[in-house]
């Protein structure tokens, strides 16, 4: 039997543009990244690609360029720790890493159904932050200074009103 959410995603899911359709999709990091400059020179060199394998959730993914990404479109991540803890190349660090994906979380209010006076709150239930907040009933916004941008809400909204723009990730001195 299919979920509430599953019929409301496939009736209300926003249509995409040709230019949505051809831009180039943009790639977020495991948690506990310390650089992207890491990344390009030594993460590739990593064959066994053992945080893709480690993954409760399964949302670390590894791109055509041999270098893990996140896809938070059916998972979040829960900071379990495991992708820090098998990184060989220590591109991923519970030392120098922070407990953070570099990405900042959107609500578009054009495709959220709260927006639009219906009574939703997917993306609050899963949010152990407390980082979605109502402004009234029909008003959820992001308050980014708790959000660890683990992208449980964006998975959960069932109609994908939910979107990231990745954030530089900061050089550690490793």
């Amino acid at each position: 039997m299919a979920s509430r959410r599953d019929f409301f995603r496939s009736i209300l899911k926003p249509t995409e543009t040709v230019a949505q359709k051809a831009a180039a999709p943009i790639h977020i990091r495991p948690p506990y990244a310390v650089s992207e400059s890491l990344f390009q020179s030594l993460c590739i060199e990593c064959e066994s690609k053992a945080c893709a394998s480690s993954c409760e959730e399964g949302i670390i993914v590894i791109s055509a360029d041999g270098i893990p990404i996140l896809n938070l479109q059916k998972s979040g991540c829960t900071f379990c720790q495991e992708c820090a803890n098998v990184c060989e190349s220590d591109v991923l660090s519970l030392e120098l890493g922070k407990e953070i994906i570099n990405a900042k979380f959107i609500i578009d209010p054009n495709s959220c159904m709260a927006h639009h006076n219906s009574i939703c709150f997917s993306c609050k239930e899963p949010c152990i932050d407390d980082a979605i907040l109502f402004n009234g009933m029909f008003n959820p916004v992001i308050d980014d200074s708790k959000c660890t941008a683990c992208g449980f809400c964006m998975s959960r909204c069932p109609t994908n009103a939910i979107t990231f723009k990745p954030t530089p990730i900061a050089d550690s001195e490793v």
